[in-house]
């Protein structure tokens, strides 16, 4: 809503699909962000070499994906995606140690 001439002029049902849509879009930032922060905690204790650290924080991180996806805030096949690469990530730590 850019003005309260416009506003004005909405009928009440679309002033308040307006704030919920508001409302929405914040819960949905916050938990991509969540995401992020998911993916970026795995990525951070595969780089740190401890691999049980990275195997546990992955297991972590898969839950939130998985719920983050549930919710259709990414698609299944992303949220795939980012498991499988994440997984083959710390299966790659064992053969360079090895």
């Amino acid at each position: 809503m850019a003005n309260a001439d416009q506003a004005r002029k909405l009928p009440n049902q679309a002033r308040k699909r307006a704030r919920q849509a508001i409302k929405a879009r914040a819960h949905n930032a916050s938990l991509r962000s969540r995401l992020r922060s998911a993916i970026k905690a795995v990525r951070k204790a595969v780089a740190s070499g401890d691999k049980l650290a990275a195997q546990s924080v992955f297991r972590a991180s898969t839950s939130v994906i998985d719920r983050i996806a549930d919710k259709k805030i990414i698609h299944k096949n992303k949220a795939a995606r980012h498991k499988s690469r994440l997984s083959a990530a710390i299966k790659a730590m064992a053969v360079a140690a090895a």
